[in-house]
């Protein structure tokens, strides 16, 4: 039996309109959607795009029009473009609550994709634990989607967090500064902050997207409990009771607020994240209200 798709047409239509957005100007640098949509001297024609309402009519392929009376846009490329880079966390961690936290990432990971792809962006993607994985490489046009989403589906959550070496890694294996998209629990014992602000320190912008289950944020248990941590198998016993639950809850939230600092003082987005929120809301409310898309 064909496995679900991570994300359906019906869903993938609503994000054609949108754009990968960044604030910082990169010297030399374009990115995908910066493009012309005319045609000219000295440009590549890529793919085509649905119309939709506002966009530029001159931009139209009335020769398709006129065969299958629907519009669609010409697409044109213009080099070199800001690097996207997304990291995806694959570490132990995020397969708690039943594996809802990482299918969330990976959806999420997906529609970005998606979104460059029809905007013509490239986007590399790597997993991440303590160290980067193997690369999924995202460019060419919408028709590459397919490829894109089975190579997301196929990944699974492994291995301990460790920030620092897999920013180390990544500093060392990409050179050009770009837009760094991060989508994790931003869970590791050995803090992630000093990381986070290597990549601000090195050029690079940030969009940090934290992502939690419910009890993650607001534990359901009460009385005599044993945990067990879902990467280093550590094991702590203690007594939960509401005010414990209440302390809990704020410390988790100061946590979530040294995130987002550390993104927005560097000139980076930072969105918190329940996966209990449908997926459309987060795109199309939180992801668009701190400019991470447009």
């Amino acid at each position: 039996m064909a496995s679900t798709p991570l994300l359906d047409r019906e869903f993938l239509e609503k994000l054609e309109r949108l754009t990968i957005h960044w604030q910082k100007s990169f010297a030399g640098l374009v990115g995908g959607h910066n493009m012309s949509r005319l045609a000219g001297s000295g440009q590549e024609f890529l793919d085509h795009r649905n119309f939709h309402h506002g966009d530029d009519l001159r931009a139209v392929n009335w020769r398709a029009y006129l065969r299958l009376e629907k519009l669609f846009l010409k697409m044109f490329q213009v080099e070199p473009r800001v690097p996207v880079r997304l990291l995806l966390d694959l570490s132990d961690s995020m397969a708690a609550s039943g594996g809802q936290k990482f299918d969330y990432a990976r959806k999420l990971a997906a529609a970005l994709c998606y979104v460059g792809l029809v905007r013509l962006d490239s986007i590399e993607v790597h997993g991440f634990a303590n160290s980067l994985t193997r690369r999924i490489f995202s460019a060419g046009g919408r028709q590459r989607f397919p490829g894109v989403m089975d190579a997301l589906t196929a990944l699974a959550p492994a291995g301990q967090t460790d920030y620092l070496a897999m920013v180390r890694e990544f500093i060392g294996t990409y050179s050009q500064r770009g837009l760094v998209i991060i989508i994790s629990d931003f869970l590791d014992d050995n803090g992630c902050e000093r990381a986070l602000q290597y990549l601000t320190d090195f050029g690079h912008e940030l969009m940090l997207i934290q992502l939690w289950a419910d009890e993650d944020r607001t534990p359901p248990w009460i009385g005599e409990l044993e945990l067990r941590d879902a990467e280093t198998g550590a094991g702590l016993k203690l007594d939960f009771d509401e005010a414990a639950r209440q302390r809990y809850t704020r410390a988790f939230d100061e946590y979530c607020s040294v995130i987002q600092t550390l993104a927005m003082r560097s000139g980076g987005r930072y969105v918190g994240v329940s996966v209990s929120q449908p997926l459309e809301s987060v795109i199309f409310g939180e992801l668009i209200r701190v400019r991470g898309i447009a």
